[in-house]
C-alpha cells in the first residue's frame, strides 16, 4: 500500500507581511486555518532568536487554537528549549540559526556536535515531544542522528531546488538514497526547504519520505490564487505523484 505523504505549512512569512506594517493582520493564526481546510496535515512555525517573523504569542496561539499537530522549528539553544518544554508542540525540528541568514542555509552538524545534541534531545523526547533534525542528504548525517536517537530527520532539499539539469537529478539521487538509508536506520524521513509547483513531484514520488514542509512559495503564491486553492493545488500535486 502507497504511504500517505504528509503536508505541514509553514506560515512564518505571513507573520513577515503582518510585521512589515506592524498590527495584527495578516494572522499567522488564520492562515493556519485556512490550511488545515484546505489539506494540510499540520502546521510549521519557526520563533527565532531575533523574533523577525513568528512571535512567541505565535506559538502559543497556535498550539491553543489549532488542532492539528505543530511543529515547531526551533535553535539549539536553552532559550528555545524553555519555550517548547512550556508549550509542548506535536514535534521540534531542531535547525541552525544564524542572524545574518535571510533564512536557513543547509542543514545541521550533527556529526560534529553529537555531544551536545544527544541530550537536548533527550529533554525534548522526555517532555513528550517528537524531535526532527534538519540535515544535509548526507550518510555521516544521519548515521550521528541516529546515535543520539532523533526519531525523525528533515532533509534539506534547497540544493535540489536550486540546482539545474544533470546536477538536479545527481541531488535527486542523493535525496532518494539518502531517504532509504534513513528507513533503514529506522528514522522517520521529513524533506522540505525550496519546495514549489515545479520541483515537487520527484520529491513526493520518493516512497520513503513521509512528510514535506513547505512555507515561502506556497504563501507567495497565495497573492495570486489565494492561500486556500494555492495549498490545494500543492496536496493534489503531492498526491498525484505519490501514487
Amino acid at each position: 500500500m502507497t504511504r500517505y505523504l504528509r503536508l505541514g505549512i509553514n506560515v512564518d512569512h505571513v507573520a513577515t507581511l503582518r510585521n512589515a506594517r506592524g498590527g495584527a493582520h495578516p494572522d499567522p493564526v488564520a492562515a493556519a486555518r485556512a490550511a488545515v481546510a484546505a489539506g494540510a496535515d499540520g502546521i510549521v512555525a519557526h520563533l527565532r532568536e531575533d523574533r523577525r517573523h513568528i512571535r512567541d504569542a505565535d506559538i502559543r496561539s497556535l498550539r491553543q487554537q489549532i488542532a492539528k499537530p505543530l511543529n515547531f522549528e526551533m535553535a539549539a539553544t536553552a532559550e528555545m528549549l524553555a519555550i517548547a518544554l512550556d508549550v509542548r508542540p506535536h514535534a521540534c525540528c531542531l535547525v541552525p540559526e544564524r542572524r545574518t541568514e535571510l533564512t536557513t542555509e543547509g542543514g545541521l552538524d550533527v556529526a560534529k556536535h553529537e555531544a551536545e545534541f544527544a541530550p537536548f534531545i533527550r529533554r525534548l523526547t522526555a517532555g513528550g515531544i517528537r524531535v526532527s533534525l534538519f540535515i544535509d542528504p548526507e550518510p555521516a548525517q544521519l548515521d550521528a542522528a541516529a546515535r543520539v536517537q532523533a526519531p525523525a530527520i528533515e532533509l534539506h532539499t534547497g540544493t535540489y531546488c536550486e540546482a539545474k539539469g544533470a546536477a538536479q537529478q545527481g541531488e535527486l539521487r542523493r535525496i532518494a538514497a539518502a531517504a532509504a538509508h534513513a528507513e533503514r536506520l529506522g528514522l522517520e524521513c521529513h524533506a522540505g526547504h525550496g519546495l514549489n509547483f515545479d520541483n515537487v513531484g520527484p520529491i513526493a514520488a520518493i516512497a520513503t519520505i513521509v512528510e514535506l514542509n513547505i512555507g515561502h512559495f506556497l504563501i507567495g503564491h497565495a497573492v495570486f490564487d489565494g492561500l486556500g486553492p494555492t495549498i490545494a493545488r500543492m496536496r493534489s500535486m503531492m498526491d498525484q505523484n505519490r501514487r
